[in-house]
């Protein structure tokens, strides 16, 4: 192969990392989602009350916006909130989190297949399937995740270590029968980010969350949301 060819093709490949950049400048959210069910009620319009799993949240503003996030997704697959005074019947607990951080030098070698990169490991299990979300959003299913790294793997591109603080945010649910205590629904929703703005986080752990809800019982996914398509 020719020099000329090869500068050509240096070239494209700094036109095509430059791409790359620019569709990064809005960071797509990824959560790993693990949902289990046990007779969850077809919803034909069951009652639900919210509660916090800890006592202290319980009636907090900060937690209050959040439980309306997760009772606009109970409501929009057909349960509703229980009225003043009425009994509910399902009672859902919450919580969520996020820890101190952690300290992650990345280092990303070289060209590799813009698919299949290597930055998550082993244990990945298929390819991304695209849905549209209910707020027009655009969401992966599977562990092969285009939206990172602007649609190219880690290893695109050129040699770079990076050090940065990896935050991990929980948000967990239990759907219970209120008549009995008896559990209905089970979900655990996980994510890794680059800041600790619950404010932020939580919002798309709910999302993320209620994604074809609920789910197949005892399935683990990723679930990635992208940002909003420019108009």
């Amino acid at each position: 192969m020719s020099k000329t060819i090869f500068r050509r093709l240096g070239l494209a490949a700094m036109t095509g990392a430059a791409l790359v950049m620019a569709g990064c400048a809005a960071t797509p959210f990824r959560a790993d989602v693990a949902r289990f069910q046990t007779q969850l009620p077809a919803p034909q319009g069951q009652s639900f009350a919210i509660e916090a799993n800890d006592p202290a949240l319980q009636g907090g503003i900060e937690f209050n916006q959040y439980a309306t996030l997760v009772a606009g997704e109970l409501t929009r697959y057909g349960y509703r909130p229980a009225a003043p005074g009425e009994k509910a019947d399902m009672v859902v607990r919450m919580d969520y989190g996020i820890d101190k951080g952690r300290e992650r030098v990345v280092s990303s070698p070289g060209f590799g297949n813009p698919w299949y990169g290597g930055y998550y490991g082993r244990g990945f299990y298929s390819p991304p399937v695209i849905v549209r979300g209910p707020r027009g959003r655009r969401y992966i299913y599977g562990w092969r995740d285009p939206f990172l790294w602007g649609g190219f793997g880690p290893s695109w591109g050129y040699n770079d270590v990076e050090s940065f603080t990896v935050y991990t945010s929980d948000l967990n649910l239990q759907i219970s029968r209120a008549a009995d205590g008896y559990r209905l629904f089970e979900g655990h929703a996980q994510a890794q980010s680059r800041d600790n703005d619950l404010t932020q986080i939580v919002p798309n752990l709910v999302e993320a969350m209620f994604t074809n809800f609920p789910g197949n019982s005892g399935e683990r996914v990723r679930i990635t949301v992208a940002p909003p398509e420019k108009k």
